[in-house]
């Protein structure tokens, strides 16, 4: 697994990457209460915005950490945002997305990298 500076996980999977956000992140937050997904079939550049996500204290954007296209999203979270807070790490998870190269996971921190950060 690997993070972004923005508190996002980005974990492995076969040819795709699912994309979530951490438990400090979750944390911080608050309770969620609404979480919009992007399209599936989207192509989606690194930086664009792609989740929404409102919670009692805010709302946040989630970025897209890779260039790719969206291939699936959790719908789980349409009926129930609150998972994103109960289970960051699992069935919180956001959109999984299709990259051309998985070595650009090789940019982001590994766990050791982004405790530090928020150490």
């Amino acid at each position: 697994m690997k993070f972004t500076e923005d508190h996002e996980w980005l974990r492995p999977e076969g040819d795709l990457i699912v994309v979530g956000i951490t438990e400090h992140a979750a944390k911080e937050l608050g309770d969620i209460v609404f979480v919009e997904l992007p399209e599936v079939d989207a192509m989606v550049a690194q930086g664009d915005e792609v989740v929404v996500i409102e919670s009692v204290k805010a709302a946040s954007d989630i970025l897209a950490p890779v260039d790719g296209e969206i291939v699936e999203v959790n719908p789980k979270l349409t009926a129930n945002p609150g998972l994103v807070n109960d289970d960051p790490l699992g069935e919180g998870w956001f959109f999984k997305i299709r990259v051309d190269d998985m070595t650009v996971l090789d940019d982001f921190m590994d766990e050791d990298e982004y405790q530090d950060q928020i150490a």
